[in-house]
């Protein structure tokens, strides 16, 4: 049975069942039309100092945080968090000033050269909208992406933000409470997303003190 909260979508990534095919990587880019040159999402390398023949990898893509930087940041309102959890991007807003980019502590935006505006991974909000999982989730060979709704009591994803012990990639004295979970493992400390501080923008005081 589910509460009577709102849908609040999350994704939780077992980062030792990606083999690095980069098969998410591929539906994302033709789903959404991503230009050339520019992903939505990545995969990258956890190498292993203590035994060079061994690599693990780590699948992320835009952390769909509770208190996003770059919405703070952006100046025209044109990013905002929707109430189903998803931070999205309104293209008639939207100026491509960059703020929001520049913001982000993941690095998980970028500015279209075509659109002339910023883009980022929305979960694919157009599946979603038909009943359908990200185009990365579905893909995934070995189901590496778990994704669903966290107010649904009876998702899996909720069972195993209850059950299981998940971690979270927060930036450095800015807790952005991502809503990207990560099964834990044993080299936490090397994993090769490191968030930064957000760049040299402008955000409200009360972005800070809220972190």
């Amino acid at each position: 049975m589910k509460d009577s909260k709102s849908k609040k979508y999350g994704i939780i990534i077992d980062a030792s069942k990606c083999i690095d095919c980069k098969a998410c990587m591929v539906a994302c880019k033709v789903e959404n039309n991503v230009p050339e040159g520019f992903w939505r999402n990545w995969i990258r390398p956890l190498w292993d100092i203590s035994d060079s023949r061994r690599t693990e990898f780590q699948p992320g893509q835009c952390m769909q945080c509770d208190t996003p930087s770059c919405v703070a940041a952006c100046p025209v309102d044109a990013t905002y968090k929707q109430a189903d959890g998803l931070v999205v991007i309104d293209p008639q807003k939207c100026i491509g000033c960059g703020n929001c980019v520049t913001a982000c502590p993941y690095g998980a935006r970028y500015r279209d050269p075509v659109a002339r505006r910023a883009d980022k991974c929305d979960f694919c909000e157009h599946r979603l909208k038909r009943g359908e999982e990200p185009a990365c989730v579905v893909t995934c060979p070995t189901k590496a992406r778990t994704f669903g709704d966290l107010n649904d009591q009876t998702s899996a994803v909720s069972r195993m933000v209850k059950e299981d012990k998940l971690v979270r990639v927060n930036a450095p004295h800015v807790n952005t409470r991502p809503n990207i979970y990560y099964r834990e493992g044993t080299r936490l400390l090397d994993w090769a997303v490191t968030p930064t501080l957000p760049g040299n923008v402008h955000m409200a005081r009360e972005f800070w003190e809220s972190s």
